[in-house]
């Protein structure tokens, strides 16, 4: 049997096959595609300024799929990660003064239409509160997980910026950057003591913004305080 990874043994290698076959693609491409996929992910996480370049190079060398968003499906599943969302007991929970409070404190201070306090679900992404939505039932307070862009930061475990994600290589395919809905967009994951994101505080706006790193403090204490009330971590 060929040995495409060398640490793999015969069980992996033919695993790695199979699942090659069914997706239509050599072996190589298909390793060569999670290369790139955990590259663009790396440099993604550690807000590396090469990330443009990466993704243009990557996109050339047809490995990766430019109208494809990263696969984080497996964090966002992750059983733990669940498991700590389950037990905040916020999912379908009613709105709260001091959520709504946090949201419009956010949005206020960063000058944007928008601010949620999300909870990213296996399968959807439910508001525990929202500035600037309209919300007439409890339809309004959820969208399914392909819509999110919290996930991304709560894949990553670290603040996502995008300055105009219609220009982003990876972010301009977004469905709710294609239409228009999130053009500018910061948010911070909100985590438990394990380092589990359950979700985001973030704001969003439906034209470019330059954040700076007074925003991005200035949320991030923000996202801390909701972080206490979650977790219940506060003094």
């Amino acid at each position: 049997m060929t040995r495409w990874v060398r640490r793999f043994d015969d069980f992996l290698n033919r695993l790695l096959e199979e699942h090659a076959r069914e997706a239509g693609e050599s072996v190589d491409t298909y390793v060569a595609r999670a290369v790139a996929a955990q590259m663009a992910s790396d440099l993604r996480r550690a807000n590396d300024p090469n990330i443009a370049d990466l993704q243009t190079h990557l996109a050339a060398a047809g490995v990766l799929d430019e109208k494809a968003m990263p696969d984080v499906s497996a964090v966002i599943a992750d059983p733990d990660r669940l498991a700590a969302l389950r037990h905040t007991g916020l999912l379908d929970s009613p709105p709260e003064v001091i959520y709504d409070r946090i949201t419009r404190a956010a949005a206020e201070a960063l000058d944007t239409p928008f601010a949620l306090v999300s909870l990213v679900d296996v399968d959807r992404q439910f508001f525990k509160s929202a500035v600037g939505q309209a919300i007439t039932s409890p339809e309004d307070r959820q969208t399914p997980l392909e819509r999110s862009v919290c996930q991304y930061a709560v894949a990553n475990g670290a603040p996502l910026i995008l300055e105009d994600a219609r220009a982003d290589p990876t972010f301009k395919q977004h469905p709710a950057v294609r239409d228009g809905t999130v053009v500018a967009y910061l948010g911070i994951p909100l985590m438990d003591e394990a380092g589990k994101a359950v979700g985001t505080l973030c704001v969003y706006d439906t034209k470019p913004r330059l954040w700076s790193t007074g925003h991005l403090q200035v949320l991030s204490d923000l996202a801390a305080l909701a972080t206490e009330r979650i977790f219940h971590t506060g003094p």
